[in-house]
């Protein structure tokens, strides 16, 4: 019996004994020591936490300092605070301001199904304080443990792309459901005069510069700050984002619009100097639709305005001058075409005019003339007055030559310079030599020398060679010359207006007494 007690008490003990030896190795593992001692070791999470004055900080927990100096702006404390809560919250001032009154204001930050559980605010009023609370769900009661190291990288990035933002021209803002402004960078902040440039000192709510619908947009949009008369601010604004939350950029856009201006200025002064211009004009854009015309165009080519606004193209333009015969008539319509084909080519390379006679009398100059972006220019200008003049003109010269050739006298017209520029028939039948038909100069040198080598020696050449080219007041003088075939000559110097002489020389009996100018009388 007593060796059985004594076999039960060593089977008891022999198990005591190993669970203490078990206990004492699991105690002992690595794993497990250190998670107890991470377990052990890991600081509860301290809340966020303010204690204001009205708008004075009197106390803050460390996370609620840490939250103040991360902060996007500089100013007051209660500035930085609104800073991070009014995107969040709303208008939190005017729940802040009523605190007295209510005593708690409980506030729950917008909610997004894209990111973490919204926060909480509780606001106090304690003895004349406000104590504000600030509280996240997701990380209510357990301390979140985070890398030295990856806390500075990141927080390097924060101070670099926060740096670049407010380095940025262009304005940009992020505005709430509700079309408020809740984030801006310095750039909005300073034209908006909701930050004061000295102290940074920043306003809340922000102000709204654009009036922009909500949502993204497909093309930039135009926008104005000022009224006209204070030199207002143009921009172009983009909006990118989800519909119920954008994002909004405003580059400026001062030099584009005052570049558009003077174009328009430009355009103006252009159409109403072509509108004066008795020349018609069609300016023809690449896909050769027709963009600009003058008034001068509708009376020349007697087309209607009707026809003209409606833009015609280049050929339309072309067939329906060909209609009202303003141009001239084609043998068929093929080489119409392509006489109209080759004519848009011409102007399109380069410069290229012609003339056309139309039916009724007229006559008009057509310039072609190319244009930056293929566009092509077409003048059309009446010169029947000038056309005519120069046929009259022409008429004119034609005569007076006829009614010299019908004289006996041989008659030869000299400029100051001694150019012999007309002559007669007789004038080619007496001495051989039609100078009408030379292409080259002929001078007095050249035809005294004629004179000379068909007479006998007589001064008189010399002394009509000099007599030509002199500059002063002359008289004319008359003077005979006898033909290497014994014939003799009358001749006469008559000087002209304009310092011009004429020659005469007709066949004659004896030879006259000569009758030298007083220059010549005085020699000898």
């Amino acid at each position: 019996m007593l060796e059985n007690w004594g076999l039960a008490l060593v089977i008891v003990a022999s198990s005591v004994a190993s669970a203490l030896i078990a206990l004492m190795l699991i105690s002992l593992a690595p794993g497990t020591g250190r998670r107890r001692a991470s377990a052990a070791e890991r600081p509860p999470l301290e809340e966020t936490v303010f204690l204001f004055d009205d708008q004075l900080l009197i106390d803050a927990t460390p996370p609620a300092r840490a939250l103040l100096e991360a902060a996007a702006v500089s100013g007051s404390d209660w500035a930085r605070l609104l800073a991070f809560l009014s995107p969040r919250f709303g208008d939190v001032s005017a729940d802040m301001a009523s605190l007295a009154d209510r005593g708690r204001v409980e506030l729950v930050s917008r909610s997004d199904a894209e990111t973490a559980a919204p926060l909480r605010l509780l606001a106090e009023d304690v003895n004349g304080l406000a104590r504000i609370t600030l509280i996240d769900p997701e990380a209510e009661g357990s301390g979140v443990l985070v890398d030295g190291l990856s806390q500075r990288a990141m927080e390097d990035e924060l101070a670099q792309l926060r740096a670049t933002v407010d380095a940025l021209p262009a304005l940009a803002w992020r505005e709430g459901p509700d079309g408020a402004v809740t984030w801006a960078n310095r750039a909005y902040l300073l034209h908006s005069d909701a930050i004061e440039a000295a102290d940074d000192t920043m306003v809340w709510p922000l102000p709204r510069l654009f009036d922009l619908p909500p949502g993204p947009a497909t093309a930039p949009r135009r926008c104005r700050l000022g009224d006209e008369g204070e030199h207002p601010a143009w921009f172009d604004c983009y909006s990118v984002g989800p519909d119920h939350e954008g994002l909004h950029f405003a580059l400026p856009a001062d030099a584009a619009v005052r570049a558009e201006r003077s174009l328009r200025e430009f355009v103006q002064t252009l159409s109403k100097t072509f509108a004066d211009l008795p020349i018609g004009l069609a300016v023809f854009d690449r896909q050769r639709l027709l963009q600009m015309f003058n008034p001068a165009l509708v009376d020349l080519m007697q087309l209607g305005p009707d026809f003209l606004s409606a833009r015609p193209t280049l050929y339309a333009f072309l067939d329906r001058l060909r209609e009202t015969r303003m141009m001239p008539e084609p043998r068929d319509y093929r080489s119409w075409r392509q006489q109209m084909t080759e004519l848009e080519q011409a102007a399109s390379a380069g410069y290229h005019a012609e003339t056309w006679s139309l039916s009724g009398g007229q006559t008009y100059r057509v310039t072609g003339r190319p244009h930056p972006g293929g566009a092509v220019a077409f003048l059309f200008e009446d010169i029947s007055a000038e056309v005519s003049l120069t046929r009259r003109f022409r008429a004119e010269l034609e005569l007076g030559q006829e009614v010299l050739d019908a004289l006996e006298e041989a008659v030869a017209v000299f400029l100051p310079s001694g150019d012999l520029v007309n002559s007669n028939a007789a004038y080619a039948r007496l001495w051989g030599v039609d100078p009408s038909s030379t292409l080259g100069r002929v001078t007095v040198l050249d035809a005294a020398r004629v004179w000379h080598d068909q007479c006998r020696p007589t001064p008189i050449w010399a002394e009509a060679r000099d007599f030509v080219v002199r500059l002063g007041d002359r008289a004319a003088w008359f003077a005979g010359a006898e033909l290497t075939d014994g014939r003799t000559l009358s001749c006469r110097f008559v000087p002209l207006s304009g310092g011009a002489t004429l020659a005469g020389f007709r066949l004659a009996g004896p030879l006259p007494a000569p009758r030298r100018p007083a220059a010549f009388a005085d020699i000898g």
